[in-house]
């Protein structure tokens, strides 16, 4: 019997207040849901913050109070960081060369500042460069190079995002040195617009490029979020679920909270003959640390 990873992600930065009324928000609310997914089955959780309005936040302030509630409940979960935001460019409309309200740009470094004052175990490391609606996710082979440097100086293990084929491309380019370990760490972005499609598919043609060794998870957003996590269940991956990707627990019904969904995506890992992984054995497979402390 196979032990699967199950990650929850919380919050994001997409999901909007009013799409949902169980939404966590504040970083009390970020830090329960966190818990709360733990108890339902989750090892890993992945942490955007906001702001109390709801709109999406890089402050350290709201990070650190995020992560130290979690660590001081004596959590076992293995804590993954978000380092996506940042990336956005909005060209205007009548010149693309200038930027218009709702760009994010920032350098890379700014990006990651989080990572070594609070030296999660995981961090999310973003390879793409493609739209995003009427907005541009910017991520150049120089950026990804001196975030990827930041966030193992910082002893965190990378999770290489990956959106679209050539992203594994620049991957393998930045695995070359062995910097990344004898485990490299990918998950597959799944049903996003103008990236992968939700299909066994990609995932079989992402699976064709990966490098030896590599340990995989495979994400749905919306109505592709269940499907996935038994596509990628049974094709050997591991999973995700939580309200940035999806807010439903069903056609029509809305997930009261994050655990709910966590619950059955864990059902579902149960029901195709695996076993969900405990925290302590997710780190023992990905090769980390005890809580609170690097790999």
């Amino acid at each position: 019997m196979r032990d699967v990873i199950l990650t929850c992600a919380l919050t994001g930065n997409i999901t909007r207040p009013e799409m949902t009324p169980y939404l966590p928000i504040t970083p009390e609310q970020i830090a329960i849901s966190a818990l709360e997914a733990e108890a339902a089955g989750a090892a890993i959780v992945h942490i955007h913050v906001r702001h109390d309005d709801g709109r999406p936040s890089m402050e350290l302030a709201h990070y650190t109070e995020v992560v130290e509630r979690i660590r001081n409940a004596g959590s076992q979960l293995i804590l993954n960081l978000t380092t996506g935001p940042g990336g956005r460019f909005v060209p205007d409309a009548d010149d693309p060369r200038i930027a218009a309200p709702g760009t994010t740009l920032l350098p890379p470094l700014e990006r990651v500042g989080h990572i070594p004052a609070l030296r999660p175990e995981i961090a999310t490391l973003d390879l793409n460069t493609m739209n995003s609606g009427d907005q541009v996710v910017m991520n150049t082979p120089r950026n990804v190079r001196v975030m990827a440097d930041a966030i193992l100086d910082a002893g965190a293990k990378p999770e290489i995002e990956i959106f679209n084929p050539g992203d594994l491309v620049l991957a393998r380019e930045l695995l070359a040195d062995g910097r990344f370990g004898p485990k490299p760490m990918f998950s597959f972005v799944l049903g996003i617009n103008y990236g992968w499609p939700a299909s066994i598919e990609a995932i079989q043609l992402g699976l064709a490029m990966l490098p030896p060794g590599a340990i995989w998870s495979a994400f749905g957003v919306s109505r592709s979020s269940f499907p996935m996590v038994a596509a990628a269940t049974l094709m050997g991956g591991h999973v995700r679920v939580g309200f940035e990707d999806n807010i439903y627990l069903e056609k029509g019904a809305l997930a009261r909270s994050n655990a709910e969904l966590c619950a059955k995506a864990a059902r579902i890992v149960r029901d195709l003959g695996a076993r969900v992984a405990t925290p302590w054995v997710a780190r023992e497979m990905l090769g980390l640390g005890m809580p609170g402390t690097s790999a």
